[in-house]
C-alpha cells in the first residue's frame, strides 16, 4: 500500500542543475526518516542525502557536499533532492526511501521507489 514515486530526472549536461521529487502516499507519522539513494552503473548502491522528517537534520555523502540539499515539505508529503552543478560521475539511478524508526542512516529502509534516471554529460 505504500508507495513513493520519484520524478524529476533526466538528461542534462555538466553543470547543470536538476531536482528530484519523491510524494508519498503515507502520512509523515509513518516514518522516522527519508533518504535518497543512487546507484551508479556497476557499482553498489549509495545513500546520497538523508533527513528525519520531525527534526530536518540532514546529512550528505562527502562527495555531494556543497551541491545537493535535501529537503521536505510534511504538507505535501514530499521529499526533495536539489542537485547543482552536477558532475559526470553523479549519473545514476537515484531512489527515495523510507525508514519508520532510527537510526536515519540505517542500511535497513523499509519503502523504496521506482527510481529515476539522472544522466549527466561531459
Amino acid at each position: 500500500q505504500v508507495q513513493l514515486v520519484e520524478s524529476g530526472g533526466g538528461l542534462v549536461q555538466a553543470g547543470d542543475s536538476l531536482r528530484l521529487s519523491c510524494v508519498a502516499s503515507r502520512r509523515t507519522s509513518d516514518w522516522y526518516g527519508m533518504g535518497w539513494f543512487r546507484q551508479l552503473p556497476g557499482k553498489e548502491r549509495e545513500r546520497v542525502a538523508a533527513i528525519t522528517w520531525i527534526g530536518g537534520t540532514t546529512y550528505y555523502l562527502d562527495s555531494v557536499k556543497g551541491r545537493f540539499t535535501i529537503s521536505r515539505d510534511s504538507a505535501k508529503i514530499t521529499l526533495y533532492l536539489q542537485m547543482n552543478r552536477l558532475q559526470p560521475e553523479d549519473t545514476a539511478v537515484y531512489y527515495c526511501a523510507a525508514v519508520r524508526r532510527p537510526p536515519v542512516l540505517t542500511d535497513e529502509y523499509e519503502y523504496w521507489g521506482q527510481g529515476t534516471q539522472v544522466t549527466v554529460s561531459s
